[in-house]
């Protein structure tokens, strides 16, 4: 049977130290291993592989290409106030949307776009 264990997201970033310096003080990450050029960060199962690639576009210059994961979590209010206080970049608040999430987003130095969800009873509530 088919089951996914986990998903990693692999990003290219001009700046490889700066990308994963963001990712490590601002977002909680941590490191699992580098090897040459890259580097393989996790927040729980959420996994991310950061590639130097010095010549390619930067992640803001794609517009809404930008955004990469959509992250589904528990604990987003606590999550919010973390990455507030760790001086992340939040591009959207944290809101209650229609479609039955309370979500907010995140960027990096280079514009790559994380969203950040949980689920929300139908009256609003978490």
């Amino acid at each position: 049977m088919f089951d996914v264990k986990a998903t990693q997201h692999v990003l290219a970033v001009k700046d490889l130290q700066t990308a994963e310096s963001y990712f490590l003080d601002k977002l909680g990450f941590s490191v699992r291993f580098r090897v040459d050029g890259w580097s393989f960060l996790s927040l729980g199962s959420f996994h991310i592989m950061l590639g130097h690639c010095a010549d390619e576009l930067l992640a803001r210059d794609t517009h809404d290409h930008s955004y990469f994961a959509y992250v589904n979590c528990v604990g987003i209010d606590d999550l919010y106030r973390d990455y507030q206080q760790r001086g992340a970049d939040i591009f959207q608040a944290i809101s209650d949307k229609p479609w039955g999430l309370r979500e907010f987003g995140v960027a990096t130095p280079e514009g790559h776009r994380i969203m950040f969800g949980e689920d929300i009873g139908p009256s609003g509530n978490s």
